[in-house]
């Protein structure tokens, strides 16, 4: 047994078994995004499980799992004192198409409020989960309308198996493919049309995520929904998410016109969505995909499949951290403030052994996106 330091869901060590890696090697899995292999080197490395466990005493002997209750107050209080002050300007501006401005910017505080949701998910904020949990809870459902219950499970397993096929949540089946299995399996009219064009329409169906966040939570709350225990009682969340949509409406009904409020409701709801999309695709996207029987051990798992963005104050603002997404990965309850402070670490550990640690500037993050997807698209195009 070696000590694995943390895991999605908690904030505290535990124990589990080393991966005996049986699968491809760290060469061999970074082949072209979308492709799989069918005939595979088989190869075994029973010292890799310890490769991650090395890593995580470096980790913790650095502090950099403490929790950080200033850093975290600082950044509490700004985002929900935005998202206070953005509301109050809805209701200073009133009956105006000025709105249109304060749903511009009352879509980047929406999205900077469900980083703190995403964080609590991780255990990232106080060392209690349950703690972690009521605020997740109150940030997602009541504040953003997003089910806590739903996205904790849903991005637990994305990162327990990131870019594996019929695992990863992130790249399974949906209006866009990830994988060369999924563009065989497109067959028609429409997916195969927004298949062969998926790279151009990228960003204009980001506009809609939004809109799919809200209806997938509400979705997850039928009975035997999917959705993690964590998010408490299924009824409890409904009435949270309810009490959100009615408090939403009627604000906006109460200080505008109905086609304002339309037109408030269509602008917002496209920003926060378009801004969580290009928050959440320069991670994985363009990266390896891992076939559905290949195994590689937590640490290369973690680290081919992941891409960091280079940026300073103002992109770990921007992204909320998930610039680091490599650090975020390893160790995903590690508080966000100290994700910069791992890096060096962590970058240093993987050129040790030999393993790619990718980086690049956000416009080379989505440009690898779209190179990726575009490719995807390029057989139903001839």
């Amino acid at each position: 047994m070696s000590m694995s330091f943390v895991d999605a869901a908690s904030a505290t060590p535990v124990a589990q078994r080393d991966e005996a890696v049986v699968g491809l090697s760290a060469d061999t899995i970074a082949r072209p995004a979308g492709s799989t292999t069918a005939a595979q080197p088989a190869i075994a490395s029973l010292s890799r499980g310890s490769d991650y466990a090395a890593l995580g005493r470096k980790i913790c002997s650095a502090g950099l799992l403490d929790r950080r209750p200033v850093s975290y107050a600082v950044r509490v209080a700004a985002s929900l004192g935005l998202y206070a002050a953005s509301w109050a300007a809805i209701i200073w501006i009133g009956d105006s198409w000025l709105q249109t401005v304060t749903a511009v910017v009352l879509g980047i505080t929406f999205t900077q409020v469900a980083f703190l949701g995403h964080d609590s998910g991780h255990q990232q904020i106080f060392a209690a989960r349950r703690a972690n949990d009521l605020f997740g809870k109150l940030v997602g459902n009541l504040l953003v309308g997003l089910s806590y219950g739903w996205w904790v499970g849903k991005h637990n397993r994305h990162h327990a198996n990131p870019n594996k096929e019929h695992h990863d949540p992130d790249i399974g089946d949906g209006v866009l493919v990830f994988t060369t299995e999924q563009v065989a399996s497109r067959t028609g009219r429409l997916g195969r049309f927004i298949t062969r064009r998926q790279a151009w329409l990228f960003f204009p169906l980001l506009t809609l995520e939004g809109l799919n966040l809200h209806v997938e939570s509400v979705r997850s709350l039928r009975r035997h929904g999917d959705r993690s225990v964590r998010g408490g009682n299924r009824h409890v969340e409904l009435l949270m998410l309810t009490a959100h949509t009615a408090a939403y409406l009627a604000g906006l009904l109460l200080v505008m016109s109905p086609l304002k409020a339309l037109a408030f409701i269509a602008i917002h709801q496209a920003v926060w969505g378009l801004y969580m999309g290009c928050s959440f695709a320069p991670n994985h996207k363009g990266m390896p995909i891992i076939g559905a029987h290949e195994k590689l051990d937590y640490l290369r798992r973690q680290v081919l499949t992941s891409r960091n963005v280079r940026g300073g104050w103002f992109t770990d603002l921007l992204l909320g951290g998930l610039n680091y997404q490599i650090e975020h990965h390893l160790f995903p309850n590690m508080p966000r403030a100290s994700l910069r402070h791992a890096q060096h670490l962590i970058r240093s550990h993987c050129d040790n052994l030999g393993i790619t640690y990718t980086e690049t500037s956000l416009i080379g993050s989505y440009v690898a996106a779209l190179r990726h997807l575009n490719h995807l698209g390029k057989p139903l195009r001839t």
